[in-house]
């Protein structure tokens, strides 16, 4: 049994109007609350959050919108029977408990269903340590003004680069956020933290010929983000070199995934070892724990305690620590994404992988990262020779049962080891478990979201053009 100390008692991370010891203090009378009224188990949690952004286009602002939320979810436990009640606002909560203390008693058995062993559970002193490490939150608050110009800012840099025409838009945010947990097992804690975003669109050529494409940058801090006039530029190279797209041929070819796109690959991974996707027999891993699915070398890393990590977090949405893990390890499947019910019913321990909503908790990543290699992608993009370079990818052609993937998608022809021309209405395809086994990052890993890859190349894929 273990309780955190209140949000009151951190000042460093609670900002005033979130007043996190507030909703710590409205948590735990509702637990004690649903008690009352026969509940076995209870757990608690309360988000509230706000934020700013404005968008421009055409050297006007179009639209700033101010945004306020306060969102709870109470999960109630009599035996094996379980129930969850959300509100929005913490302000009219009677009768919020013995209602779902009433539903749960309803509710079909479920063998797995409880909350986290309290030996997982994260203690003051390990919370305490975790957020003075993680550093989630920036006090720096901008004004609708302040956002405004960046975001014109922003629009000016794509609209000087060479070749575009028109400005797609642009737009810089701000927000922060408090999260609170409390459990009857006696876990009380809860965390803040904020978010910086800034993004432009630019659009090339005109009538028919138009290409557009996009650039952003989120962070923790405002101080790391990428440089404005870096972020604008970027859309625009992007969209000017998207000009004059040609079609290809149907073939077997090499592709290469930029960064941007490559992500997704890591993101597949991740929702085939997903807990609940192997507890019901949902997904192409099932039978490879402990199997080699990458080729030696491949390590892919989740790890909650990335220091201003944009998916970092003290506690995951049980209130379990949650260490960093090797999904991957030479190549090797070495564990699944775990929440107490799911390790329960697949014979294992919680990992601290619970991502929680105003619902039950379920299994997900926090920062995801599959690591760099050794060669640069000029490296690698020469040695393919011939090939496909792809920087978007369009639909959800992943089917993470049978591993077939299929999606449509743009980028550039390689020919002869280097970037030749820009290609679209294709398809690549090919089955991820081929892919992963053949998949070779580069060295260019730069974190920029709560997934994250360099540059990867895959033989052997199928792409369909003309």
């Amino acid at each position: 049994m273990t309780s955190a100390t209140l949000a009151s008692d951190r000042p460093a991370t609670s900002p005033g109007d979130l007043d996190l010891g507030r909703l710590e203090a409205v948590a735990a009378d509702l637990v004690a609350e649903a008690r009352r009224h026969g509940a076995d188990a209870v757990d608690v949690v309360i988000a509230r959050g706000s934020g700013l952004s404005v968008d421009v286009r055409e050297g006007r602002v179009e639209e700033t919108e101010r945004s306020e939320s306060d969102d709870l979810a109470i999960r109630v436990f009599v035996g094996r029977r379980s129930a969850s009640v959300s509100a929005n606002g913490i302000g009219r909560l009677a009768g919020l408990a013995e209602r779902a203390v009433a539903m749960a008693r309803l509710a079909p058995e479920d063998p797995y269903a409880g909350l986290a062993d309290p030996a997982l559970l994260a203690d003051p002193a390990t919370i305490a340590r975790r957020l003075a490490a993680l550093d989630l939150y920036d006090a720096a608050e901008p004004a609708a003004d302040a956002l405004a110009e960046a975001a014109l800012a922003l629009e000016a840099a794509a609209l000087a680069v060479p070749g575009v025409s028109r400005s797609g838009g642009a737009s810089a945010s701000w927000g922060r956020g408090g999260l609170v947990l409390a459990t009857s097992t006696g876990f009380v804690g809860g965390y803040v933290g904020s978010r910086h975003g800034r993004s432009a669109m630019a659009v090339a050529g005109d009538g028919t010929a138009m290409e557009r494409d996009w650039w952003s940058s989120s962070a923790i801090h405002a101080g790391d983000l990428e440089p404005l006039e870096e972020i604008g530029r970027k859309a625009g190279e992007r969209a000017v070199r998207r000009l004059a797209p040609r079609q290809v041929a149907t073939g077997t070819v090499t592709v290469v995934f930029d960064p941007r796109v490559a992500t997704s690959l890591v993101g597949h991974l991740a929702g085939a070892a997903n807990g609940a996707a192997i507890a019901r027999r949902t997904s192409m891993l099932k039978d490879k724990l402990g199997t080699r699915v990458f080729a030696p070398g491949i390590r892919i890393t989740d790890d909650p305690m990335r220091r201003r990590g944009l998916a970092s977090r003290p506690f995951d949405g049980e209130g379990a620590a949650g260490e960093a893990l090797a999904l991957v390890d030479d190549g090797v499947l070495t564990t699944w994404l775990l929440d107490t019910a799911t390790a329960r019913e697949l014979s294992l321990a919680s990992n601290g992988r619970a991502a929680r909503g105003a619902g039950a908790p379920s299994p997900g990543s926090t920062n995801l990262t599959l690591e760099p290699g050794a060669e640069t992608p000029e490296a690698l993009i020469a040695a393919v020779g011939t090939g496909l370079y792809v920087t978007d990818l369009i639909g959800h052609g992943a089917n993470l049962l049978t591993g077939d993937y299929s999606r449509g998608a743009s980028g550039f022809w390689i020919e002869n080891g280097a970037l030749a021309y820009p290609v679209s209405e294709i398809t690549i395809a090919g089955r991820l478990p081929e892919m992963f086994a053949r998949l070779v990052p580069a060295s260019d890993l730069v974190f920029r979201g709560s997934v994250n890859a360099p540059t990867v190349v895959v033989e052997g894929m199928t792409v369909a053009g003309r």
